[in-house]
């Protein structure tokens, strides 16, 4: 069994908890947050206030890294050179040069970086991924990507570090909607450019973004549309549409949908639930950290790599330069500073 633990106690942490517990070869031995407070949500294992402290006397197979955007690469840093596997909550990072720090650490070192892109593991999301690979139904031409949220101004307040550029290194394009960007070129491939708008509707008094919308055009010329928000009154589905040559595809509360010869969408498939969640973080958790857990034993790469993880960060340094010179960004000028 692989020995883990769980650093950084926040909304997120239950749910990895949930699938160490349901993973085949993985068990929770140590926690770790800065808050004392936490130690009772958490009774029946070890617990650290001190990252270096919990490494020094567990003898750690994985940590599972759930804190604030600016601490996961330090810490991931930290774990990876202590000899301990990683598997990181979204995002990588805080920017792409960051990425490709995180990039170096996996290269150099023996153990493995994991990124939480649980949504690429949807039932849903796998069955587009296959239709479109061996169904007679073209190129891709288009992708959208669309994410309507609620947070309210507590959520910025109590934890301030996510209102700040500094630490958060966006807003509802790095916290809240990376995983449709990622999605996103996964199903368009490689992006050539990107235009994009970040601005802020709420009148929280916050640094970061809380509404964005952006035109991706990829290397194989397929466009890409893309919004998210932070200021709709609840959290609505998530929708992911691709348009090919002969189909139009769309996911929307964890259904996909083939649209038919009038234009009706039709039910393909849906989305296994997953407890101990809340609906719009994805229902794979559980698969995502279980092929993880596999790759580590059988020492593979079939998992999300830091490699995989990169796009996204290119995608939001894009749309943040982009929306500052108010211009279209060549892919090619963030690669190459």
């Amino acid at each position: 069994m692989l020995r883990a633990a769980i650093i950084g106690l926040g909304d997120v942490s239950p749910v990895h908890k949930y699938a160490i517990d349901a993973s085949d070869n993985g068990e929770l031995v140590a926690v770790c947050d800065v808050n004392e407070a936490l130690k009772a949500k958490y009774p029946d294992v070890p617990f650290y206030t001190d990252v270096e402290t919990m490494l020094e006397k567990e003898d750690l197979d994985v940590v599972h890294i759930c804190l604030p955007h600016y601490l996961h690469y330090p810490i991931t840093k930290l774990c990876v050179e202590k000899g301990v596997h990683v598997f990181q909550e979204k995002p990588l990072a805080l920017d792409y040069d960051e990425g490709l720090r995180t990039l170096a650490l996996a290269e150099e070192n023996s153990k493995k970086i994991g990124v939480c892109f649980q949504n690429r593991y949807n039932e849903t999301f796998l069955e587009l991924k296959r239709l479109l690979a061996d169904e007679d139904v073209g190129a891709v031409t288009g992708v959208k990507g669309l994410v309507a949220w609620h947070r309210p101004e507590t959520y910025y307040t109590t934890k301030p570090w996510r209102g700040q550029m500094e630490f958060a290194g966006g807003g509802s394009i790095i916290n809240q909607a990376i995983h449709t960007l990622d999605l996103m070129q996964v199903l368009g491939g490689e992006i050539d450019r990107c235009k994009a708008s970040l601005s802020n509707i709420t009148d929280y008094d916050i640094e970061v973004e809380d509404t964005a919308v952006a035109n991706f055009t990829f290397k194989n010329g397929a466009r890409g549309f893309y919004m998210s928000t932070n200021a709709y009154v609840e959290n609505s589905s998530v929708e992911l549409q691709v348009i090919t040559e002969k189909a139009k595809f769309t996911i929307k509360d964890n259904c996909l949908y083939r649209s038919n010869s009038s234009g009706e969408k039709e039910l393909h498939l849906q989305d296994t639930p997953m407890e101990g969640t809340k609906f719009y973080y994805g229902p794979s958790h559980s698969a995502l950290i279980q092929r993880f857990y596999n790759a580590i034993e059988a020492d593979t790469e079939d998992y999300v790599t830091v490699r995989d993880a990169l796009p996204a960060m290119l995608m939001i340094d894009a749309m943040k330069l982009s929306s500052k010179e108010k211009r279209t960004i060549e892919m090619e000028e963030i690669i190459h500073g």
